[in-house]
C-alpha cells in the first residue's frame, strides 16, 4: 500500500470518527425535540435484476433469493424492525414518545410509496417504534402513482432542460464517462467472470453481455426526465446487488462467487454512487423529483411548529413525527436540492444504505423559544445489516451530522435557525413541480 494511500485511509477513517462523535452530541441541556421527520429508505432487498437478466454479465450463475425480484427480503424485515426498536429508545429519551402506550403511535404519521418492499418496510419499522400497537402505513391505492414520490406522472418536465442538464455535468459526451471509469468497470469484471477480461478468461468463454463494449448515452423522452444509460447504469445495479447481498447475510462462498468481501463491497459501491450524483443529484433533476417531496416534508414541520392546520402538510396538529418510506433516489434527489453531502463508515460518501434515513428535527430552546433543526444520515453499518446486530443507545446505527449550505451555523452538529431552515428549503422547491398534497387514505387503503 503506498504511503498517500493509506494517508487517505486514516483521513477517511477519522472523518467518520469526528462524525460519529459529533452525531452523538446533544444539543443543548434546555433544548427539547419537537418534531422528526424522517425520509427513510426500504431496507434489503433482492436485486431488481432478474437472475436471468443477471446471468448474462457473469460467467457464473447468480446465487437465488427466496424472494422475487425487488422484495424485502425476511432478513431485511428484521433489520428493518432493529431499526425502528433502536428510535424508540431514542424518540423515548428525546421526550417525543411516552408511556402512554398505543396512543402515542397517533402521534407519528406514516406514509409510503407504492411499491410492496416500502410498504413492508414502513410496517416492520412501525413495529420496532411502537411494539403491539396497531400502525397504519398510509399509501395511494395499489396500482396508481403517488405523486408525493413520482411527481412526474402529473407535471411534466421540460425535457430538453433536463437533458442539458444532465450534459452539462459530463462535458456533453457521455462515453467519456466510459474512458474515465474504464478501470472500475474492469474490477466489476474480474468479480463477474473471475478472471482478467481479455487476458486470462478461459478461451472461448465470455458472459452474453460486457460492461466494457456498451456506450453511455442520454435518454430523453417528450415530458420526461432525461437518463444516463449504458455501463455507468448497469454497473450501478450489479455494485447495489453484491451489497444487497452482502446486507443480507449470503454466504461467503455465495458473495460474488467467493471473491468479494466488505471492502471489495465498499470499492464497487463507488460506481453507484458516480452514476446516482449524475442522475438523482444534478440540480434540475433533482427539483423536477424532488419539489413535491420536500414541499410536503417542509409544510408538515411548520404545521407542527404552529400547532395548527397547514395545506399540504401530512399528518394532524399536534404531530411529533413523520416517517415517509420510499426510495435511495428520494434521499439522494432532497440532497441535491440543498447541496447536503454525508460520509458514513463502510460506505462510499453519499451513500444512501438500506434502511437508511434522510433526518430532520426541530429543537426548541426552552427558556428563548428559539428553534433550531439538525439534519443528519441515519443508517445500519455493513456489518450491522449483515449480522442483524440489535441496536440500542448503547450500540446505535451510525450517524452522520449534516451542514446544510445557507442555514447550519459552526455550533455544534450545525444547527440551523429555524426561519433561515425554511427560507433555504423554499428556495429550494420548484413550485412548478409541486401539486396538491396526497390525501390521507380511506380505512380500506391502509396498510
Amino acid at each position: 500500500m503506498t504511503p498517500l494511500r493509506s494517508l487517505c485511509l486514516v483521513q477517511v477513517g477519522l472523518c467518520c470518527l469526528l462524525a460519529a462523535a459529533c452525531a452523538q452530541t446533544p444539543p443543548p441541556a434546555t433544548a427539547k425535540l419537537e418534531y422528526i421527520t424522517v425520509m427513510n429508505r426500504h431496507g434489503v432487498r433482492t436485486s431488481t435484476m432478474s437472475n436471468e437478466r443477471l446471468n448474462e454479465y457473469s460467467l457464473e450463475p447468480w446465487p437465488k433469493w427466496d424472494v422475487a425480484t425487488g422484495e424485502l427480503t425476511p432478513r431485511g424485515r428484521v433489520q428493518m424492525k432493529l431499526l425502528g426498536e433502536y428510535d424508540r429508545a431514542y424518540l423515548t429519551r428525546a421526550g417525543l414518545i411516552g408511556a402512554q402506550g398505543c396512543d402515542e403511535a397517533n402521534r407519528f404519521y406514516f406514509w409510503s410509496d407504492t411499491m410492496p418492499r416500502d410498504i413492508e418496510s414502513g410496517r416492520w419499522l412501525a413495529a420496532g417504534i411502537f411494539p403491539g400497537c396497531p400502525v397504519a402505513i398510509g399509501a395511494v391505492p395499489a396500482g396508481k402513482s403517488d405523486p408525493l414520490f413520482s411527481p412526474t406522472s402529473l407535471l411534466k418536465p421540460d425535457s430538453a432542460l433536463a437533458e442539458a442538464a444532465l450534459l452539462g455535468r459530463i462535458g456533453g459526451h457521455p462515453e467519456t464517462l466510459d474512458a474515465v471509469y474504464r478501470d472500475k468497470f474492469e474490477a466489476m469484471e474480474r468479480v463477474l467472470l473471475g478472471c482478467d477480461p481479455g487476458k486470462n478468461c478461459p478461451p472461448g468463454k465470455a458472459p452474453k453481455q460486457s460492461l466494457l463494449v456498451q456506450t453511455s448515452t442520454v435518454r430523453v423522452q417528450p415530458g420526461r426526465s432525461a437518463e444516463l444509460e449504458g455501463p455507468m447504469h448497469t454497473a450501478s445495479t450489479l455494485a447495489e446487488t453484491f451489497q444487497m447481498e452482502y446486507a443480507d447475510g449470503m454466504k461467503d462462498r455465495d458473495l460474488g462467487w467467493g471473491r468479494l468481501d466488505k471492502a471489495k463491497v465498499r470499492e464497487l459501491m463507488f460506481l453507484q454512487e458516480a452514476y446516482i450524483d449524475l442522475e438523482s443529484r444534478t440540480p434540475y433533476l433533482a427539483r423536477v423529483h424532488g419539489s413535491n417531496l420536500l414541499s410536503h416534508m417542509l409544510r408538515s414541520m411548520q404545521q407542527a411548529v404552529r400547532g395548527e392546520a397547514v395545506e399540504g402538510a401530512l399528518g394532524k396538529p399536534g404531530g411529533r413525527g413523520l416517517y415517509l418510506l420510499g426510495h435511495d433516489s428520494d434521499v439522494s434527489y432532497i440532497a441535491g436540492m440543498l447541496g447536503i453531502s454525508w460520509l458514513l463508515a463502510d460506505y462510499a460518501p453519499n451513500c444512501r444504505p438500506p434502511g437508511g434515513a434522510l433526518v430532520f428535527e426541530i429543537w426548541r430552546d426552552t427558556p428563548s423559544g428559539k428553534r433550531t433543526v439538525r439534519a443528519y444520515l441515519r443508517a445500519q453499518t455493513l456489518d450491522q445489516l449483515r449480522f442483524a446486530t440489535p441496536l440500542s443507545l448503547q450500540t446505535p446505527p451510525a450517524k452522520a451530522p449534516i451542514f446544510i449550505p445557507g442555514c447550519s451555523t459552526a455550533a455544534e452538529g450545525w444547527p440551523c435557525d429555524w426561519d433561515a431552515f425554511q427560507r433555504v428549503v423554499q428556495a429550494a422547491i420548484d413550485p412548478a413541480f409541486v401539486t396538491a398534497a396526497t390525501e390521507a387514505p380511506r380505512a380500506g387503503e391502509m396498510h
